[in-house]
């Protein structure tokens, strides 16, 4: 059964009933006076920008997409990309894409321009579709982007290097077409990143899909009256995989454009939210306000919300304790997950074991997981087997001992595309995944993150990759060595520290490491600057463990202290 038969099966039995809704609190409906120009859909004439469409609806305007695929010569198996915000095109053209029997192909909307390009060449897109917030991006690759692709842009305006996607799916039938898909059929290329922050291109099967529905839905019960509450974006497993549970139950879902805490608590009020998903620093910004007296819960129509959710970071389990003391009746559960296992779920805490808070949880849905030993990344010959195609079995860790976690689920990838040596190195033959995260396992069978083998900073949900700022500083004249680590911030769960050695001591102030890092995506750029000797072992390379004993507990000490 394909991903794509939930969609059909709801807008046969619910077609009236809402899917999607779109919300942007910040954006008055009166500011969109030119939308009937995109070819997209009117906004509500009055008050906050909110749009919603049924289930027949959503079904037929994949049924367009997929036609206009099939209709541009889109064969069985090739990539069609999406580079959007959030909007509620995005997962009707995901699902026309793969009811066409291509492949989706999701890109991350913070990539640079040179990003957009490496991704598009590395997933042998054949179709890019992309919104007015990436004209800039899109048109300084244009000339290479175009050669043997088709660029397809959804919104007003069209640049003269695109064509007009809402124009192209107008002209085709909202019936499906005739292609049958299977478990095994490909379906969705996602990218990820090492320490080195060069993406890889993980390649997912039908199956895979399907199975992180049925796991979501397994795992928090959705039923046809939730609505869930949807933040994050959707170019990203986990939003998507969550969301996965509303198509399941054919629940509605609500697609919040925005972060704010009175944002968030307003709309799960006038949608009648009762399943919300959080990254750690949006539910951070939630107490804040309400310890501030900024909100007050009075002011809300909340009894309905039922679940409170988290992934994507270690979750403090202090943030929990205080959202228990608000919400008291909230069910809470936190999921580990990775692209390689298509989002959240393969490991999960689960909503009757809030008392064990702290621990990423146990197994999820037909998922399972152990402790392994754990190599060094220079000891590849450890790692893989004698075939070179598969890595090698491990020894599975005692129960308190710390090692790599490593699962098995049907919804491991089926390779990083065209990166044999890559996915040798951490998938093998009988299907263990080995994460790069290490993690322990305590007598109830509970497992917990002890720490990142990679080097990888997770900030407010977002990776950030420490090689790719060092090589940035690196380029500044005055600096002799520079390690970027990640220190504990209460909001964000970490933010990133350049250490900076320098040529000559007092040759360039903290001030001017920061003007010379503007020209950094925001999200890229350091947060504090150390000047100090950055420490190398014999071999060359930075011990980052090292910089984060010596900084990460000062630097923890005095956030406390400051803000008591």
């Amino acid at each position: 059964m394909a991903i794509t038969e939930f969609l059909e099966f709801n807008a046969k039995n619910y077609p009236d009933d809402i899917a999607l809704v779109e919300v942007n609190p910040e954006v008055s409906a009166k500011q969109f006076k030119t939308w009937k120009e995109s070819g997209l859909m009117e906004p509500s004439a009055a008050g906050p920008y909110r749009l919603d469409i049924t289930w027949k609806i959503f079904d037929e305007k994949a049924n367009r997409v997929a036609n206009a695929m099939l209709g541009r010569g889109v064969k069985r198996g090739e990539k069609v990309g999406i580079l959007l915000m959030n909007c509620l095109e995005w997962l009707p053209i995901y699902f026309g894409i793969l009811k066409s029997g291509a492949v989706a192909v999701p890109l991350n909307y913070r990539y640079s321009a040179d990003e957009i390009k490496y991704c598009v060449e590395l997933a042998d897109v054949e179709i890019l579709i992309f919104g007015p917030e990436f004209t800039e991006r899109i048109s300084e690759i244009s000339e290479e982007l175009s050669n043997h692709r088709l660029l397809f842009y959804m919104g007003a305006k069209c640049p003269d290097f695109a064509e007009s996607f809402p124009m192209e799916t107008s002209n085709y039938s909202s019936k499906a077409p005739a292609i049958e898909l299977n478990d095994d059929d490909l379906a969705a290329v996602y990218f990820s990143s090492g320490t080195t922050g060069f993406p890889k291109a993980i390649l997912h099967r039908h199956g895979g899909l399907m199975h992180s529905a049925l796991t979501e839905q397994k795992h928090h019960g959705q039923q046809k009256e939730d609505v869930f509450l949807c933040i994050p974006p959707l170019y990203h497993t986990g939003a998507k995989m969550h969301w996965f549970g509303s198509l399941v139950s054919g629940g509605t879902a609500v697609l919040l454009k925005g972060t704010q805490p009175e944002h968030i608590l307003q709309t799960a009020s006038d949608e009648h939210c009762s399943i919300v998903w959080l990254l750690v620093p949006w539910a951070q910004d939630i107490l804040d306000a309400l310890d501030r007296g900024d909100l007050k819960l009075s002011n809300y129509k909340l009894d309905q919300w039922r679940l409170m959710h988290i992934g994507a970071q270690p979750v403090p389990p202090s943030l929990i304790r205080h959202w228990k003391e608000y919400f008291p009746n909230h069910d809470y559960d936190t999921n580990y997950g990775l692209s390689e296992s298509l989002g959240p779920g393969c490991v999960h805490l689960g909503i009757e074991n809030i008392s064990k808070v702290g621990a990423i949880g146990v197994p999820g849905y037909g998922w399972e997981a152990k402790v392994v030993e754990s190599f060094e990344d220079d000891a590849r010959e450890k790692t893989v087997n004698t075939s070179g195609n598969f890595a090698a079995p491990r020894k599975e860790m005692p129960r308190g001992e710390v090692g790599e976690l490593a699962v098995r689920g049907p919804a491991v990838m089926i390779e990083y595309y065209k990166d044999p040596g890559a996915t040798s190195e951490v998938l093998t033959e009988d299907g263990w995944l080995y994460t790069g995260d290490m993690a322990k396992q305590d007598d109830e069978g509970f497992f917990y993150l002890v720490d990142r083998k990679k080097d990888v900073i997770i900030s407010g949900g977002e990776n950030i990759y420490p090689v790719q700022i060092e090589d940035f500083l690196h380029e500044m004249e005055e600096i002799k060595d520079v390690a970027v680590i990640g220190l504990p911030d209460k909001r964000l769960g970490e933010i990133s520290a350049a250490i900076v050695e320098l040529k000559e001591e007092g040759s360039c102030t903290e001030r001017d490491v920061f003007e010379f890092c503007l020209a950094l995506p925001r999200y890229k750029r350091p947060a504090k600057i150390i000047f100090a000797e950055v420490p190398r072992n014999a071999t060359g390379k930075i011990e980052k463990p090292k910089l984060r004993e010596i900084y990460g507990g000062a630097f923890l000490v005095a956030a406390e202290t400051e803000t008591k």
